[in-house]
């Protein structure tokens, strides 16, 4: 249900009759506040990440089924990030504002599956909750995007987006390493047995799921947020009594009438991305066989070299999380489409050398060129984005951006395991590599096709409104 309370605009935001909306520049704490919330929604996805493969091989699944396990992912992402946007955009209520009730009830429900997931019994019951948590993820996290561009100027957007990196980074390290932690310093049992989940992995989620719920708690209540600026919002909230088939018919013509800048971004996202899920599908599993040279999920060496796959996971997490410091920087001297091209050749090469290791500490080398490219994934393509967009749909045109992450991966789920089956003989190192060249591809196509001049977001509302048979005044 949509809240439809319309309040007057604050002092801190003020409107011209244009619907231009004047946004002060927000301090170095003010920013931190408003981004602390994603430290853990990130701290959910990376315990996510970093440990379904194993849980989903504990509950003895296959290593080409794995893609079709991970198919909750981009499924609900292609389907929850566009409605959320649609509706946070038409969302206003005086103490919880536009993005800030999405950011709770997405908090509260992925608590519950975090909590649920460790004690699954059985393999469809893991999937089963996989659905109810990436769903519920998904609504904590699309807003946030829109937040960064609904509160900040474009001078500090790339700062923002930038200290998002930085709690995505920080919050996946420590998530990441969390199993290893738990067995290795508080010594609980990594032992699985009878195919169970071991506790180093239970106590792991049972944690990530309290810090889940009180990073979004704490943004919540630091953070406030500006009124409907335009002057049609009132119009746009009675629009949306039409009901779920008029809020699909916009969504429908924002996907078909897409800014340039985000359909040349859209393509790099689409070659991007895969290169990401291969390595979640399969790095952890492939470090446990390929370097631990595990010959099964019961041997004894599997886990620990699931662990240190881990901990090498977060090692790229505090790449990510430094090089947030220095990216705003980087891109303010060589642009920020420079900047993102070479980000991702950087983790191309790391994806790439995976294959060559032969000595464990090895991997800590290939996942610094990941954490570079992690970093820059995380921030520059919407900070490219952003100034692109009407002000007004924001929220909905970042939730169709995300289209061009999941698709790839609804791809990759569907028909990566027969690849993995008949032409790789289920060589997860192999499948990694082969996301390294993915993200080559990305890194070419950023360079040779994406504009560097930065739209006004005036200027694409005015070009929506052209598009829309409307005069502008």
């Amino acid at each position: 249900m949509l809240i439809k309370t319309i309040a007057m605009a604050s002092s801190a935001s003020l409107s011209s009759a244009a619907g231009a909306t004047f946004k002060p520049k927000l301090s170095f704490l003010q920013i931190f506040n408003m981004s602390f919330g994603f430290f853990g929604i990130q701290f959910g996805w990376d315990l996510q990440r970093a440990n379904m493969g194993p849980i989903y091989e504990y509950l003895k699944a296959s290593p080409d089924q794995i893609p079709l396990l991970f198919l909750a992912a981009p499924l609900t992402g292609l389907l929850v990030q566009p409605i959320i946007g649609y509706m946070s955009d038409r969302t206003w209520h005086p103490w919880w504002g536009r993005r800030r009730p999405y950011f709770f009830v997405g908090a509260v429900l992925s608590t519950i599956c975090l909590f649920l997931m460790p004690n699954s019994g059985s393999l469809w019951m893991a999937a089963g909750l996989l659905w109810i948590l990436d769903t519920s993820g998904n609504i904590a996290m699309e807003p946030f995007r829109a937040f960064v561009a609904d509160k900040l100027p474009d001078s500090q957007r790339t700062r923002g987006f930038a200290m998002q990196s930085l709690m995505i980074g920080l919050g996946g390290s420590i998530a990441s390493a969390l199993p290893w932690i738990m067995s290795n310093v508080f010594d609980v049992s990594r032992v699985s047995e009878n195919g169970s989940i071991p506790h180093s992995v239970k106590f792991s989620f049972y944690i990530g799921a309290s810090i889940f719920f009180a990073a979004i708690l704490y943004t919540i209540l630091s953070t406030k947020e500006y009124p409907p600026a335009d002057l049609g919002f009132k119009e746009k909230v009675k629009e949306s009594n039409k009901g779920f088939g008029g809020g699909i018919k916009e969504i429908n013509h924002a996907i078909f009438n897409m800014p340039k800048k985000m359909r040349q971004l859209a393509l790099v996202q689409f070659f991007t991305w895969p290169g990401l899920f291969l390595m979640w599908f399969y790095y952890s599993t492939a470090v446990a066989r390929n370097v631990f040279h595990a010959t099964s999920e019961s041997d004894a060496v599997y886990t620990k070299g699931v662990e240190f796959a881990g901990l090498t996971l977060s090692f790229y997490n505090v790449v990510a999380f430094v090089f947030a410091l220095i990216i705003p920087i980087a891109a303010n001297k060589m642009g920020r489409k420079l900047t993102h091209s070479i980000c991702l050749f950087c983790g191309a090469l790391g994806l790439l050398s995976v294959g060559f290791v032969t000595q464990k500490f090895e991997l800590y080398l290939c996942m610094i060129g990941v954490g570079i490219a992690w970093s820059s994934i995380l921030s520059m393509p919407y900070a490219m984005l952003a100034g692109a967009l009407p002000e007004d749909k924001i929220g909905v045109y970042m939730g169709i951006f995300n289209f061009f992450i999941v698709l790839p991966e609804i791809i990759a789920s569907l028909f990566f395991g027969w690849i993995m089956e008949h032409l790789l003989n289920n060589n997860r190192m192999l499948a990694v590599q082969i996301g390294g060249g993915l993200m080559i591809l990305a890194a070419v196509i950023c360079y040779l096709i994406v504009s560097e001049k930065q739209e006004s977001s005036d200027d694409a509302k005015i070009a929506f409104l052209e598009i829309e048979g409307e005069r502008s005044v």
